[in-house]
């Protein structure tokens, strides 16, 4: 028995029994129909890594703010202070927990160090000139 040609889309025209015969397996260089697998020789995309929220909570800090103050107030510790508050934002991305919380503790210290020398600097400056 074969099988019923599928009902037309609202308001298009009825399709005929030839065209319902006529559709078949796609041509071998044409585009897969909606829904099929893709080929056997076709790169597939890999699954979307995404983290559950228990690892969305082990998020170890950037510092982002601090980090942009130190910058201001003493540049040679701030940049160094980015480098590894970059460092910490891909380690949290990746879930590398250990690598995240190495990187972000360095990068506070070094955010507190320079707040303090750039303050120190700011201090003697107006007090000795």
């Amino acid at each position: 028995m074969p099988p019923k040609p599928a009902p037309p889309a609202a308001g298009g025209p009825p399709a005929s029994k030839g065209a319902a015969a006529a559709k078949g397996p796609p041509a071998a260089g044409g585009p897969p129909a909606a829904g099929a697998p893709p080929a056997a020789g076709a790169p597939e995309k890999p699954p979307e890594e995404t983290q559950t929220p228990e690892e969305l909570a082990f998020y170890a800090p950037n510092y982002l703010c601090l980090t942009i103050l130190a910058v201001i107030l003493f540049p040679p510790l701030g940049l160094i202070a980015i480098f590894f508050s970059y460092k910490t934002s891909q380690a949290n991305k990746n879930s590398e927990w250990e690598d995240a919380y190495l990187n972000s503790g360095r990068t506070g210290w070094l955010d507190v160090f320079a707040i303090l020398i750039g303050l120190g600097i700011i201090y003697a400056y107006t007090l000795f000139m």
